[in-house]
């Protein structure tokens, strides 16, 4: 589990960037917790948050979407991070403990099917992507690729990113027993880059110059992960990206999504690498 303790540090903008808004809520605590894909956005933001807002504090915590709104439903953290949306079950176990949860969109993000640079494949279809992600296919040669045996590397369940993957991909399929989880996306890139079997999923923002990121095929074409194919919903890996509160936002907490959501921090986002919501 990825563990980020934010307190008050330089802003990473120029002077000339930065809101002057004075705080009406010093010296209020936030918690955040949940989803490693929007774990790097709420440190960014919240490092030029607290530089606006002296006094005030962001401790902000990784390790998953449905640890972060586990941690939530207990009324442990002021916010939950979730690249997924909230289930069912979970809203229930937290109406039954007094929590209403209401969901924000702070950004869009396109999730990025990746391998080697030195993998020859182009694409795939997401029929493909199911058959190797449920093990009826096991070997690159069956895509077109090298004689090689796929090394399948999956999320660990807490992920929102791995349960989206699963809904939208395999369906009622289940990962193949082979799949190598991995404890974070960083360790996925890791993985790809030096191993040219490996084939993972990422958010876009962790997308770097290490591994190649292939393309998706529908019946309607081959898309691949960027702002226009996200925003018409061509890329069929296409997620929001989720905040959620007790109920409607208020005091601090409200003032810091609202900074998320102004056009400084659609910027934050945007430079993270992920979509802002306009």
């Amino acid at each position: 589990m990825l563990l980020f303790v934010i307190f008050l540090s330089h802003s990473v903008f120029q002077e000339k960037d930065v809101l002057t808004t004075p705080s009406t809520n010093a010296g209020s605590k936030i918690f955040i917790k949940g989803s490693d894909t929007i774990l790097p956005v709420s440190i960014a933001e919240s490092k030029i948050y607290m530089d606006l807002h002296p006094g005030n504090e962001i401790i902000v915590i990784g390790g998953g979407s449905s640890l972060g709104l586990a941690s939530f439903i207990e009324g442990e953290v002021e916010i939950a991070m979730a690249s997924r949306k909230i289930k069912e079950s979970e809203i229930t176990s937290a109406t039954n403990k007094g929590i209403e949860p209401v969901e924000t969109i702070i950004g869009w993000d396109g999730i990025s099917v990746i391998v080697n640079k030195n993998n020859p494949l182009e694409s795939l279809s997401v029929e493909q992507l199911q058959m190797v992600y449920s093990g009826e296919i096991t070997n690159w040669k069956e895509l077109g690729g090298n004689d090689e045996k796929i090394r399948v590397l999956v999320r660990d369940q807490s992920s929102g990113t791995y349960g989206f993957f699963k809904e939208h991909v395999l369906g009622d399929k289940a990962y193949t027993k082979n799949a190598i989880i991995e404890p974070n996306t960083e360790a996925v890139v890791k993985d790809v880059s030096l191993n040219t079997a490996s084939l993972g999923y990422i958010g876009l923002a962790y997308m770097d110059e290490s591994v190649r990121m292939i393309g998706l095929g529908t019946s309607e074409g081959t898309f691949y992960p960027n702002a226009d194919t996200i925003r018409r919903g061509t890329y069929p890996l296409s997620r929001p990206l989720y905040y959620y509160t007790d109920g409607e936002p208020e005091g601090t907490v409200k003032e810091y999504i609202d900074f998320v959501l102004s056009a400084q921090g659609q910027e934050i986002l945007s430079d993270i690498g992920y979509l802002p919501i306009n």
